[in-house]
This record gives C-alpha cells, sequence and structure tokens, in this order.
C-alpha cells in the first residue's frame, strides 16, 4: 500500500517561500484534487510530489523513504507525471510516443515485448487513441495531444498518476472521459493526483480534496467539507450557489460578488 506524503515541505524562490510549509499524506485508492486560484501552489505541490523539485526545507517521502533517495528508474516506474503542457520537437508517432513510456521497464534499446505490446495497446484503447496509432504527434489537436500524453503515463503502469489540468484542452465529452478513467484507476488501488481549476466537473470524480491559497494548504477533505459557500467566497472571491444534482453531490453557480 503505497504512500507520498509531503511533510511540512517548502519551496522558495528568490529568496521568498512561495510554498508551505505544508504536510499531506496520500494514499492508494483515492482520487485527489488540487484546487485553488492561479497561484495558490498546486503545480508546485504536484511537482513535490512527483520528486521533480525538492523542497527548500522539510521533505518529501515514498512509503517512508525520501523521494531523492530513490534510483531515477524506480521513480519513473512508480510515479506518472502528466504536464499541462508537453513541448514535443520531432514528428514521433503516436504508437512511438506510448512506446517511449515503457522505457523504465525495458530500457531505451531493448526490444518491444508482448508484455510491452499488450500495455501500450491498453491504454491507447483507454484513452481512445487507438485510430490515433500511426498519426504523427505534430498533426494533432490539442485535445488528442492530452489523450496521447494520459496514455504514454498509463503505459507505464505505475503506482502514482499525477495530472496537471489534464482536462484544460478537451472537450467536455473527453474531460468527462478522462476523469471517469481517473476514478476507475483509484479504485483499482492507483494513487491518482489531479491538479486543476475545474472544480465543478472533477468533485464529481474526486473522493478527496485538497484546496491550497498563496501557497498554503487551505483545507483538505470531502467536497461537503472543503467547498463551502464561505470558504468558496473567502478564496475564489466569488459568491457560489450549491445546486442539488441526482447524484447527491451539488454543483456550483458563481456570480461576482456585490461587496
Amino acid at each position: 500500500m503505497s504512500v507520498v506524503e509531503a511533510r511540512n515541505a517548502s519551496v522558495k524562490r528568490g529568496g521568498r517561500t512561495i510554498f508551505g510549509p505544508a504536510s499531506v499524506r496520500i494514499g492508494p485508492g483515492e482520487m485527489t484534487a488540487l484546487i485553488g486560484p492561479n497561484g495558490s501552489g498546486k503545480s508546485t505541490l504536484l511537482r513535490l510530489l512527483a520528486g521533480l523539485w525538492r523542497p527548500d526545507d522539510g521533505e518529501m517521502l515514498l512509503d517512508g523513504k525520501p523521494i531523492h533517495s530513490l534510483a531515477r528508474k524506480e521513480m519513473a516506474r512508480r510515479v506518472a507525471f502528466v504536464p499541462q503542457e508537453t513541448q514535443i520537437d520531432f514528428a514521433f508517432t503516436v504508437g512511438e510516443i506510448l512506446a517511449m513510456g515503457r522505457y523504465a521497464h525495458r530500457g531505451r534499446f531493448s526490444p518491444q515485448s508482448e508484455v510491452d505490446r499488450v500495455a501500450i495497446n491498453s491504454a491507447a484503447a483507454y484513452c481512445d487513441i487507438t485510430h490515433l496509432i500511426g498519426r504523427a504527434i505534430n498533426t494533432l489537436s490539442g485535445g488528442e495531444r492530452q489523450r496521447v500524453l494520459i496514455a504514454r503515463s498509463l503505459v507505464v503502469e505505475p503506482e502514482f498518476i499525477l495530472l496537471d489540468e489534464p482536462t484544460a484542452n478537451l472537450d467536455i465529452h473527453h474531460a468527462l472521459d478522462v476523469l471517469q478513467l481517473c476514478q476507475f484507476l483509484s479504485r483499482k488501488g492507483k494513487t491518482v493526483i489531479v491538479a486543476t481549476h475545474d472544480f465543478n466537473l472533477v468533485t464529481r470524480y474526486a473522493s478527496r480534496l485538497i484546496l491550497l491559497q498563496g501557497g498554503l494548504l487551505i483545507a483538505e477533505g470531502s467536497q461537503e467539507e472543503v467547498l463551502g459557500a464561505e470558504t468558496i467566497r473567502e478564496v475564489f472571491h466569488v459568491e457560489a450557489e450549491m445546486v442539488p444534482m441526482k447524484t447527491g453531490r451539488p454543483v456550483y453557480v458563481f456570480h461576482q460578488r456585490t461587496s
């Protein structure tokens, strides 16, 4: 049962603390959404959890071990990170992009095995990109590229899947597909962490929310515990009406504050 954890972690830039100190613990079977306004620290926390950034103070742990004490190949097998934007300068095919996700298991120059091919085909089917396998990545739309990058993360078969604004460039149909996939993976025991602005959409699928503001962790827990009308007013500077849905969870209608 793998767990990723921040203990009093903080990040400084230019002599100023831009994140933390913050402590959080995220385990398997959870789909966790990091939410908050622009500049709140969502992407910073995601990069700390992925081991891409080191905290200036405090520590980041994976199963109780400092993340940066683990070998790169082990981290690559266990943790998949999908950034909001990825620059790919060469006209690789989608199939080649997905195959790159298996390097952590087989090495860059080893031939593909049947296990590799099954992982690639399964990830492509999950993300509805099988028909794109032969296409060059630079001929795809933004939404198609995003689905390819998510599929590449699944090819790794990681324990942790971390996504930065995964639905930002997707139409509503594929946004729902991606979030349903994330929920399905978390129910299968994966740890899924999503940084997002669209909490009205993601709260339908996330089992836990972490609310950030100004680099600090403001609240964590269920939707009901984290996103009350008063908290939304204070953090996002808008008024919110909560409209009940058949699922039992409300959706939010936002209005400019009048005072």
